[in-house]
């Protein structure tokens, strides 16, 4: 197995055991904003570690993207996007998830796997939000 083929594997197995969990947070306002909370403290705590600071940008695109929806400001996210957006966030800020975070270098590898499979699944999607983010000029945050 190639490390593509590794990177899809462990995506397609978070999906498989989170995603349940995801939609319930999706389906709910308050939850989301919790776990942008959760995402912002983690990314703080792990700014300087050099594979997750390489997903900053990803990360960032996340939390507009789910901040732009929470708002209302941003009304062309679908029901699946948003399940998919939620999953990477969430699995990115679950310390005790398939390869926990405490384990050096290895704990992260399995949460970026699961970030880039959604980015690449949501990539015109994102690049809609992007556009959609220039005209309005409003980023609506960064980590």
């Amino acid at each position: 197995m190639n490390l593509k083929e590794e990177y899809q594997h462990v995506f397609e197995k978070a999906k498989a055991i989170y995603m349940d969990r995801a939609g319930r947070i999706a389906s709910s306002e308050s939850k989301i904003k919790a776990l942008l909370l959760q995402v912002r403290q983690k990314f703080a705590e792990l700014m300087d570690t050099p594979l997750v600071a390489g997903a900053r940008g990803q990360l960032e695109i996340f939390v507009r993207m789910l901040n732009a929806h929470v708002r209302g400001s941003y009304p062309s996210l679908s029901n699946r996007s948003l399940g998919l957006l939620v999953l990477g966030l969430f699995y990115f800020a679950l310390p005790l998830d398939m390869v926990p975070d405490f384990i050096p270098f290895v704990g992260y590898v399995d949460d970026l796997s699961v970030l880039l499979g959604i980015y690449k699944s949501l990539q015109t999607d994102i690049d809609k939000f992007l556009r959609w983010e220039q005209e309005n000029k409003k980023p609506d945050f960064e980590l």
